[in-house]
C-alpha cells in the first residue's frame, strides 16, 4: 500500500473545517502517504472562502448545486486514485489518530474493509439513548439480513481498499448513507473487520439533527440494498 485518500465531505463547516484540517495534517495515517479530497457541497457560509486557501495542497470538488452528504461522498469516491479510501466528517466527533490501527488491518492483509465501532471503545454514557438504541438496532438489522457480525454499521468510520468503491453509484444523502455502503461492500464480498474507536457524540444542542425519521429511513434502505438493487 502506498497511499491513502481521506474524503472529506464539508456543508457550512466554516467554524470547523481549518480545525479538522490541521488535526489531519498532524496525524500520522500508518505512514502512507496522504491525499485530501474536500468535496463542498453547496456551502452557503464562509467554507467556500476558507477552502480557496488550500486549492494548491488537496484536491478541492466545489458542487454547484446540494445534493446532501451521499452526493459529495460519491463525488469524493470518483476523484480517489489511492490505495486505500476513507471518509472523515469535518465536524468533531472522531478522532483521525483512530484511523491508524484500522489502516495496518488493511496493510497486513488482515481486511479488505475496516470499521471503526464506536460500541467497542466507547461507553455506553457517551451517547444519548435514543441514539445508542437506534445504533443497535440498525446493526441488529444488517446482521440478520446481510449475514455479517458488525457491531456498529452506521460509524462514519470506514477504511476501504478503493477497488471496493470504485464504481460506488451512491443514491443516499442522510442516515441511510452508511446502510448503502454497507450493503455494497457486502455484496462485493469485502471481508470486514471492526476495532474500537473514540467518539465524542454531539448533542441537539450541539446541532445533531438526526430523528426517528432517519432511522426509518436507514431501515428502508437495508430492505431496499438487500432485496432489490
Amino acid at each position: 500500500m502506498q497511499s491513502v485518500d481521506i474524503v472529506i465531505p464539508v456543508y457550512n463547516e466554516e467554524k470547523t473545517i481549518e480545525n479538522i484540517l490541521e488535526i489531519l495534517e498532524n496525524t500520522d495515517f500508518c505512514g502512507l502517504h496522504k491525499n485530501f479530497i474536500i468535496v463542498d457541497d453547496c456551502s452557503t457560509d464562509a467554507t467556500r472562502e476558507i477552502l480557496k486557501k488550500y486549492e494548491k495542497k488537496y484536491t478541492i470538488v466545489y458542487k454547484e448545486k446540494n445534493g446532501g452528504k451521499g452526493s459529495a461522498v460519491c463525488e469524493g469516491f470518483k476523484a480517489a486514485k489511492g490505495d486505500i479510501v476513507i471518509i472523515q466528517d469535518a465536524d468533531l466527533e472522531y478522532n483521525p489518530s483512530d484511523y491508524a490501527p484500522l489502516l495496518k488491518l488493511i496493510i497486513d492483509g488482515n481486511a479488505d474493509v475496516a470499521y471503526g465501532s464506536r460500541f467497542l471503545g466507547t461507553p455506553f454514557k457517551d451517547f444519548m439513548f435514543l441514539s445508542y438504541v437506534a445504533n443497535k438496532f440498525l446493526t441488529f438489522l444488517t446482521n440478520l439480513l446481510y449475514g455479517t457480525k458488525l457491531t456498529d454499521m452506521e460509524t462514519c468510520y470506514k477504511a476501504m481498499k478503493r477497488e471496493f468503491v470504485n464504481g460506488m453509484n451512491i443514491k443516499s444523502n442522510k442516515f441511510d448513507l452508511e446502510p448503502e455502503i454497507t450493503a455494497k461492500l457486502v455484496k462485493k464480498g469485502a471481508k470486514i473487520k471492526e476495532l474500537p474507536i473514540k467518539y465524542n457524540a454531539r448533542s441537539y444542542q450541539d446541532g445533531k439533527k438526526i430523528t426517528y425519521k432517519d432511522g426509518l429511513m436507514a431501515i428502508r434502505a437495508l430492505f431496499y440494498y438487500r432485496f432489490f438493487d
